[in-house]
């Protein structure tokens, strides 16, 4: 089963690549859980609701921790970003999370570029720190050793620079779907 994170600073077009690539594949779309989870809370979230959210995050990723799907699933973001928000934040990041991200659930990662206009909304909160965290991002990426394209441009193209990547990754993986479609 080939795992693909979609990741990336705030308003980077997370959400749409991930939901148009899995309409593409007919894969399996798995969805961003912090921000359903922000949204209901009613109030400012703690610590414990982002560890709550990692949590989450960590389940979620490891019910297709192995699998032999020969489409991929796309995850809108992973717990890198949870990650590091609680290290930005709160200073501090249990050890359940390092484990997981440690384990390398992952096999590809598209990293979205801040090349799109910033559009604000109630869960969004650093629009412009977005240099910032996508270096941030990348680094904890590239830790890890996993494979990962930058995606950017603007609309079509912004689709067709991330289809064109996956379909790259999956060739070198002899992924047998690409074959099928």
């Amino acid at each position: 089963m080939i795992k693909i994170a979609l990741t990336g600073p705030e308003s980077t077009g997370k959400t749409e690549l991930c939901i148009r690539l899995a309409e593409h594949f007919q894969a399996v779309y798995e969805p961003e859980l912090a921000r359903e989870y922000v949204e209901k809370l009613g109030y400012t979230y703690t610590y414990e609701d982002v560890c709550t959210i990692a949590r989450l995050q960590t389940e979620q990723e490891k019910q297709y921790a192995t699998g032999v799907e020969a489409k991929p699933v796309f995850f809108d973001t992973d717990v890198i970003i949870t990650k590091v928000w609680l290290e930005y934040k709160y200073g501090q990041v249990p050890a359940f999370v390092t484990e997981h991200i440690s384990g390398r659930l992952m096999d590809f990662y598209l990293l979205c570029e801040p090349d799109l206009p910033w559009v604000s909304d109630p869960v969004r909160e650093h629009g412009d720190d977005r240099e910032f965290f996508f270096d941030w991002y990348e680094r904890e990426i590239n830790r890890l050793g996993t494979s990962c394209v930058k995606i950017n441009g603007t609309g079509e193209m912004r689709f067709l620079n991330a289809l064109k990547a996956v379909e790259d990754f999956l060739a070198t993986k002899g992924n047998r779907f690409l074959s099928e479609k």
